[in-house]
């Protein structure tokens, strides 16, 4: 019978895993099919309950939604005040996790787990911040509805109409300690909601004609009740994998299709599928490789990697085993993966053997917990050419018999010489010892032969008559027999544990192999390292030629990297693979023909690559372990591109903000030190123009580009301090409510003297409403936009300036006459020191655009600058448009604040 002891490399990685958990805090999720069921009723009713069981409770947020009786249940505990938070010009109540962190209680109730927090936040979801809280030794109790699912996110979409953004991965909901499903039928739920339990009046009535409508919370709660079972079929198939191999339970159906290398393994797995299908029920697919079928032909061989890879299109989870009985594999593998019903072939002609009983009956001795289901498999009728070439036999085999027979004429030799010296007994230890040595080097048959030759050489020339078969002693019969025995005994023990340590050498050389390209990977710190590493694994374990194909921030797959010979490549099916994130070439659905294989490399935030694997024997490849194989490594890649990518991320943005902190610093002290200079200048430039007798001629033109040109580098200075100042974020901002009107034309009297003989054509809409803003900083930038059309347009041509309302934006804009913005660069303008001609004789540094993008985001909105398709430059300034306060109403708060 099987081992019954629990694999010792589970028992390591569960006890490793307990430690790892006994640190962290335990999550407990209050489940439901949709809000009302009662989710936050129940875990604050629970809390309470923790709370007389002296543990220290923490409201960390609950939402009431302005139930009663859900309010008065937090009356008793414990509550964190929430943080105020400023999100786009309104303040915002939000979860503290640093308070709740620095207060660490035992256990926080943390209500709906899929709530997204304001932008600025830690963490953009709060299920990041009960990681967080985890991670930290508290147990946090938490609730959420089926649609907040990731996996079942647009499922619930498709059922009721309404798709859910904010969503939890699936696995914080699988790593749950602990899932509470909260149910409720659906004609309570919607009693609950008319009799106001769960929404207001008008929301009850949207509620009820769009998403809680009957049909709608039948399929909820379906889901609900389903994705619970799940997990906990889960919880208890990890329970039984932790302890000691127990019988099936049969809490669930599941089937077990065993695969044979015969032609008609085909229809077992069709009828497996076929009947998981009725059943609604998961299925797996094995094949049990002994040392018997390991010497297959190879046409056999690929036939049943064709059957498994067969069942795995049809939805089968399969494995390839290997053990010296297949009943006992059978049933070890059924047991630990719960499959309470094994489906067989069963021939329509079965040949029996009085000494070998049928499958079934092994399996139904051996697995008295276990529903054993035969599949009638037609005669095998196989052609008659394709049966002498598979039941010939390679030539190893037949070399492996001609050793056997070598060595037992060896051992022969070597002996007759002891025969007056050793007792008889000893040579047949010598002739056992030959035994085991072929069982050991050739396998189960050679041994078997090696034991009868063995036997009658012993007869032959060690027993009296000697040199013939005959014996003078009956005893020698029984010592015929038992050295018989004990040779056949010996050698298939001998050769069942030598395939078992071949069988596990091979896993652990393919483990040493990925832990070695796992540490390499771990320290590689740019691509062409990745692409050396796996260019060495997949050519030392799989005999294969591969490139590495890495894909830029525009999600073109850059020329392939090579290590050693190149195999064939086709780029476009590798851009395929990476855009479909899909499997191409060899063996997968598409492009089967072709001797490459392209896995794309899928990184947990995006796709980072292509690996392309050209073997020499493309056989190894189906192989269902070398394939996971395969798949792991690719796995390990992209995890390691994806590190490098972000390491590279880190040193730019380093790299960057230091540029920016020392360029700011540097701009701020020049600004600063240049300022009373330049005032100083200005004025003796203002008091030449005073001094009596007058100048005149050439001194008097001397002096005003003294002052203009000073006048040019104040602007300048101004600039440079307004850019630190915007990029320090000291700016405060003095808000309010100004009409566009008043802002245009104020701006318009500024830069008169700038415009010259120009004409400026203002087109403002009749019912623009006042804006909440700074009014000198906008003025600013409408002052930046006039200057810069009047510097890069040519003289005489006019400028347009504008203001237009949209339902969300106030959209102001200015547009000239010149040759437009420089293709391809649009958006680089509004960058610190670009200008539209990087050598011009025109002045400036290109600070007036960057200082207007600075201004417009400071106050919610962007600024974007296009070229007309009746030439020239637009630049278009959107503001967001609020509801203007009540006249009356502030006129008469004013009064009120008047003493």
């Amino acid at each position: 019978m099987a081992d019954q002891r629990p694999d010792p490399d589970q028992l390591l990685a569960r006890i490793r895993e307990e430690e790892a958990q006994a640190k962290r805090g335990r999550l407990k999720i209050f489940f439901g099919a949709s809000a009302g069921v009662g989710k936050t009723y129940a875990m604050l009713t629970a809390a309470h309950t923790a709370k007389l069981q002296t543990a220290n409770v923490l409201i960390g947020v609950v939402e009431t939604h302005g139930r009663a009786e859900t309010l008065a249940l937090t009356e008793g505990l414990e509550r964190l005040p929430l943080k105020q938070v400023v999100d786009k010009n309104r303040t915002v109540t939000e979860f503290d996790l640093d308070a709740a962190l620095a207060h660490h209680p035992e256990l926080i109730l943390i209500d709906e787990l899929a709530h997204s927090n304001v932008v600025g936040s830690r963490h953009p979801k709060r299920w990041q911040d009960v990681e967080e809280l985890l991670s930290a030794g508290i147990d946090v109790w938490s609730t959420m509805n089926v649609q907040h699912l990731e996996s079942l996110n647009d499922i619930v979409g498709g059922i009721t109409g309404i798709r859910v953004w904010e969503t939890v991965p699936d696995h914080v909901f699988d790593n749950a300690d602990e899932v509470v499903i909260v149910d409720l039928p659906p004609d309570d739920l919607l009693q609950r909601l008319k009799e106001g339990k769960v929404y207001l009046a008008q929301q009850a009535e949207r509620a009820v004609q769009n998403f809680f409508r009957k049909g709608n919370l039948i399929a909820l709660r379906e889901l609900a009740l389903r994705r619970t079972a799940d997990r906990v079929d889960s919880d208890m198939l990890q329970y039984r994998q932790s302890g000691a191999v127990k019988p099936v339970w049969g809490t669930r159906d599941s089937l077990l299709a065993c695969v044979g290398p015969h032609e008609q393994a085909e229809k077992t797995v069709r009828s497996t599928a076929r009947l998981a299908a009725q059943l609604n029920v998961p299925w797996h697919a094995v094949y049990v490789e002994t040392p018997a079928l390991q010497r297959l032909p190879d046409a056999r061989r690929r036939r049943v990697l064709a059957t498994l890879k067969l069942a795995q299109e049809m939805g089968a989870q399969i494995s390839t085993l290997a053990g010296q009985d297949i009943a006992e594999v059978l049933i070890k593998y059924a047991r630990q993966h719960n499959l309470s019903k094994v489906v067989l072939g069963r021939d329509e002609r079965p040949q029996r053997r009085f000494w070998r009983r049928e499958l079934a009956e092994r399996i139904g001795e051996l697995g008295a917990d276990l529903d054993v289901i035969q599949v009638s498999l037609p005669a095998n009728r196989r052609p008659q050419a394709e049966t002498t070439s598979e039941t010939r036999g390679s030539p190893i085999a037949w070399r492996s018999y001609v050793w056997s027979l070598a060595v037992c004429a060896v051992t022969t030799l070597l002996a007759l010489p002891m025969l007056h010296v050793l007792e008889q007994a000893n040579i047949v230890m010598i002739f056992l010892l030959a035994v085991v040595a072929v069982a050991v080097r050739f396998g189960r048959g050679p041994a078997i032969l090696a034991a009868f030759v063995s036997v009658a050489s012993f007869d032959f020339f060690f027993v009296a008559p000697r040199f013939s078969f005959a014996f003078a002693d009956v005893q020698y019969l029984v010592t015929f027999s038992v050295m018989l025995v004990v040779a056949l005994v010996i050698g298939q023990m001998t050769a069942g544990l030598t395939y078992q340590a071949r069988v596990a050498q091979r896993r652990e050389d393919r483990m040493r192999a990925l832990y070695d390209m796992s540490r390499l990977l771990s320290a590689a710190l740019m691509t062409e390292q990745v692409a050396d590493i796996s260019a060495r694994f997949l050519s030392a374990e799989f005999g294969a030629r591969s490139a590495l194909l890495v894909a830029d921030d525009n999600n073109k797959l850059l020329p392939p990297m090579v290590t050693g010979e190149a195999p064939q490549v086709d780029v476009a099916i590798a851009q395929w693979s990476f855009d479909k994130t899909e499997p191409a070439g060899y063996g997968t659905d598409t492009l089967p023909s072709i001797s490459t294989l392209y896995l794309p490399l899928s990184a947990p935030m995006r796709v980072r690559g292509v690996l392309a694997v050209q073997p020499r024997d493309t056989t190894r490849l189906v192989v269902p372990e070398q394939r996971r194989l395969l798949d792991t490594c690719a796995s390990l890649l992209a995890i390691s591109l994806e590190r490098i990518h972000y390491i590279n991320v880190a040193q730019d943005t380093t790299v960057q903000m230091e540029s920016e902190r020392l360029r700011n610093s540097l701009l701020s002290a020049i600004s600063h030190d240049l300022r009373t200079p330049l005032s100083v200048m200005v004025g003796l430039a203002e008091a030449l123009k005073l001094t009596r007798p007058p100048l005149t001629g050439e001194a008097a033109e001397i002096a005003t580009a003294v002052g203009e040109s000073a006048l040019r580098m104040n602007t300048l200075v101004n600039n440079l301090l307004d850019m630190a100042r915007l990029e320090s974020g000291k700016v405060v901002l003095n808000r309010q409510w100004q009409p566009i009107e008043e802002v245009v034309g104020s701006a318009l009297r500024a830069i008169q003297p700038i415009l010259g003989q120009r004409s400026v054509h203002v087109a403002l809409d009749d019912d623009l409403p006042p804006v909440h803003i700074d009014a000198v900083l906008i003025e600013r930038i409408l002052i930046n936009l006039l200057e810069n059309a009047v510097k890069y347009t040519p003289q005489g041509t006019s400028i347009d300036l504008g203001a237009r309302t949209t339902p969300d934006h106030i959209e102001l804009w200015v547009a000239d006459e010149g040759p437009g913005l420089p293709h391809g660069h649009e958006d680089d303008i509004f960058n610190k020191f670009m200008r539209g001609k990087k050598e011009s004789s025109i002045p400036g540094v290109g600070l007036g655009l960057a200082i207007c993008r600075a201004i417009a985001q400071v106050h919610g909105g962007t600024i974007q600058g296009v070229t007309r398709s009746t030439g020239g430059a637009c630049f278009t300034l959107r503001l967001p448009r609020e509801a203007p306060p009540d006249i009356e109403s502030f006129a008469q708060q004013a009064d009120e604040e008047q003493p």
